[in-house]
């Protein structure tokens, strides 16, 4: 195998899968605030996780498949798809780096704690869906950009995406006693934030060649 080849179609398709939800699901918000409590407090882990990860796959899913099935019988959807996509990564890459540069920014765990399996799964049902920026990056901008992709292989971005997630929220439980500190600093947010920014650019430049 020649290791300077390219990678195969599907490996970059779900790369950038990966990348693009990483970098959303890094910026500051309460559903990460959430996790970061709860892996501090060591209380059902695993089923936050678990539902924060899989709704979030579940919502990745519906905006890239559900965008694909309109635009077969819509086809001016696509080039308009192609043009929002381009719009909320820039904005969204410009919003990341300009908070990159402004001091102040940090997470703290939200107040409020429930004893039960019950009521905390209520919770992270809370932060997930009645949280309107999670319908903005999973459905509009995930979906929008993973429903470019050739039909044969939407499959591995929306793979690669629920991956970044299931990921990012794992290491943000389970290192949460050692991440607290430092993500309370906003220098650690600081270069977070700009290199998100950046992978978005990156992305949005990408999706516009």
């Amino acid at each position: 195998m020649d290791l300077l080849s390219p990678p195969a179609p599907w490996a970059t398709v779900l790369l950038q899968g990966f990348g693009l939800s990483m970098a959303l699901i890094m910026a500051i918000g309460a559903q990460n605030a959430f996790v970061l409590r709860q892996g501090l407090q060591r209380r059902y882990l695993v089923e936050v996780v678990a539902f924060c990860a899989s709704m979030d796959a579940l919502l990745i899913a519906a905006g890239v498949f559900g965008a694909a099935w309109t635009q077969q019988r819509l086809p001016w959807l696509t080039p308009l798809l192609k043009a929002l996509g381009v719009a909320f990564l820039v904005a969204y890459g410009l919003l990341a780096l300009r908070r990159a540069f402004k001091a102040g920014a940090s997470l703290h765990a939200a107040a409020g704690a429930s004893s039960s399996r019950a009521g905390v799964l209520a919770q992270a049902a809370a932060f997930t869906l009645l949280n309107p920026h999670v319908y903005l990056d999973t459905v509009l901008l995930v979906g929008s950009v993973g429903s470019q992709q050739p039909a044969a292989l939407q499959g591995y971005f929306v793979a690669g995406a629920a991956l970044a997630s299931l990921l990012w929220f794992s290491l943000l439980a389970l290192a949460a006693a050692s991440l607290a500190p430092w993500l309370r600093q906003p220098r650690a947010w600081a270069l977070i934030d700009a290199l998100m920014g950046l992978l978005l650019l990156g992305l949005a430049l990408a999706l516009m060649r």
